[in-house]
């Protein structure tokens, strides 16, 4: 069985560029760190390092096992940290995946709420789009958007709660000429660059385009990045247009105004699965309370 160290040494020389330099990162000897990576050769039987002048150069196969070990070091990251917790009896965690306008707008009113009634407890937030469990606990809470005519997706161990059903609305420069109408529709946006925030084509991505495909067009896109907030200083910038849920323009930067859309209207609908655990559900129950009222305050009159 290979040995988790080796390989995030292996990672650590990679990194620094010679053994050297990785150990004196590491705080080992060189030949400390030369006698592990020795014997991850053996072990694997790869060829990790050549020789190249007076030093050393890292191989095609040291780089990909470098690479794929990653995703496993993360994993045993996690592991670490529960048996650290398990050994000082501070073992008492909710883990939350949402999107990132979630967790800045209700998360921490959930906090609050849960560490209220526990007050050891820690609560780790991770974002779930785009969607990747490396290196984090299974979640008790998973926030998520769903298209909001779809048929709602149910999660094998979790209980689906509907939080809300929301608008999109157009996001545009201030001193754009549409700026000034009280609504657009979404076909008067066609002709606009748009600012693409969502590169990986999750949920919320998907809505949009569906959309825009419904209106009858495709966008077209001056930038795509994968963080909202950075959307709308491009689109302070005057560099294009964007939509968003109204949850994600709750704080616009100055320069950038919304208007709601229309014709077709635009919206998203957001669940929360809930792990269905007795251990802890009191505890799970209080959380998804708090995002119930927390959605409920963000709706529109």
């Amino acid at each position: 069985m290979l040995n988790p160290q080796r390989l995030a040494i292996l990672r650590a020389v990679l990194a620094a560029g010679s053994i050297n330099r990785a150990a004196r990162n590491l705080g080992y000897s060189p030949a400390t760190i030369s006698q592990h990576m020795t014997t991850l050769a053996r072990e694997t039987g790869l060829v990790l390092f050549e020789k190249q002048g007076r030093g050393i150069s890292p191989t095609d196969a040291a780089r990909h096992l470098a690479d794929q070990a990653q995703s496993l070091l993360a994993d045993f990251g996690r592991l670490e940290r529960v048996v650290a917790d398990l050994r000082g009896g501070q073992a008492q965690h909710l883990a939350i995946a949402c999107f990132a306008s979630a967790a800045e707008r209700w998360i921490p009113e959930v906090v609050r709420t849960v560490r209220r009634h526990q007050p050891n407890l820690t609560v780790e937030i991770s974002l779930n789009e785009p969607v990747d469990g490396r290196g984090r606990r299974r979640p008790d809470l998973d926030i998520r958007t769903e298209p909001a005519g779809g048929a709602g997706v149910h999660l094998d161990g979790y209980r689906r709660h509907e939080l809300t059903v929301e608008e999109l609305v157009a996001v545009l420069p201030a001193a754009h000429p549409l700026a000034e109408a009280p609504e657009l529709a979404l076909r008067d946006l066609e002709a606009e660059p748009w600012i693409d925030h969502d590169i990986y084509d999750s949920p919320i991505g998907q809505i949009i385009v569906t959309a825009c495909r419904a209106a009858g067009f495709t966008p077209r896109h001056a930038a795509r990045l994968d963080d909202h907030r950075a959307a709308l200083r491009l689109v302070a910038a005057g560099v294009g247009v964007t939509v968003l849920p109204r949850l994600a323009v709750a704080e616009l930067p100055g320069g950038v105004v919304a208007r709601p859309l229309v014709r077709p209207a635009v919206l998203r609908r957001v669940v929360v699965h809930a792990r269905q655990d007795r251990r802890r559900g009191d505890l799970i129950a209080r959380a998804v309370a708090q995002l119930r009222a927390g959605a409920r305050e963000r709706e529109p009159a």
